[in-house]
């Protein structure tokens, strides 16, 4: 079995290098690594065409930034893996817990398996209470139209069996990707699984990106996809 790790970036300068030297040293073995720059302007491109490059097995670059959800589209489309998983390029997430995400899927039980923050013993960065009630509320209003029992919607550690997420039309550019990807993969009644996972969140001022009007955007995404797709 090969894992593709799927890792759109955008500004990563300062964590990009440290977060793929991770990945490699994840103790799945069969790994298959693709980056997709997002049009940083921070000298990220540069880190990847001299140091990541020799790395990875391939560097997708965006010439205009589009989103996390363009750079996943892109990304996904060229894994080969039997499975894929998606990871970010800060270090808010653990690579060595690749084990017990794609685990239920080793064992036959799961089609994908969403990565939760808020469940299990795992390590869990205090940060932003709202940001925590805001994500409590989007997955609440997501598990009521999709009938499903998610803690964490918005959980980046996604993993698919590859047939069943190249499948689906990402359409999404931005963070939306997260609540269309749950509402379209709950309609192919797949069987989900959640793991417990921990979570070393980022400050604004450490790089966080994602804010208030990417919840707005969630909020339409949930309505849109399980609605109206």
């Amino acid at each position: 079995m090969k894992l593709s790790v799927v890792i759109p970036c955008y500004n990563e300068a300062s964590t990009i290098e440290a977060i793929i030297d991770v990945v490699i040293g994840a103790p799945y073995e069969k790994k298959e690594i693709i980056v997709v720059d997002d049009c940083s302007v921070d000298g990220t491109r540069d880190i990847l065409r001299t140091r990541i490059a020799p790395k990875v097995d391939r560097i997708i670059y965006h010439e205009v930034n589009q989103g996390k959800g363009a750079a996943l589209r892109s990304g996904i489309r060229e894994a080969t893996g039997d499975i894929v998983i998606i990871q970010d390029a800060d270090l808010e997430y653990d690579p060595n817990e690749y084990p017990q995400i794609i685990a239920p899927i080793l064992q036959g039980r799961a089609d994908v398996v969403f990565g939760s923050r808020f469940m299990g013993g795992q390590a869990h960065r205090v940060v932003y209470y709202w940001h925590r009630v805001g994500n409590g509320f989007l997955t609440l209003l997501s598990n009521m139209f999709t009938n499903l029992n998610l803690t964490d919607m918005e959980s980046c550690y996604k993993a698919f069996k590859r047939e069943i997420i190249q499948s689906i039309d990402i359409e999404e550019n931005r963070f939306g990707f997260e609540p269309e990807i749950t509402a379209k993969i709950a309609k192919k009644h797949c069987r989900i699984y959640e793991v417990g996972i921990s979570y070393y969140g980022r400050t604004y001022e450490e790089g966080k990106k994602i804010g208030w009007k990417d919840g707005l955007s969630a909020l339409r995404c949930i309505l849109k996809y399980n609605l109206f797709r």
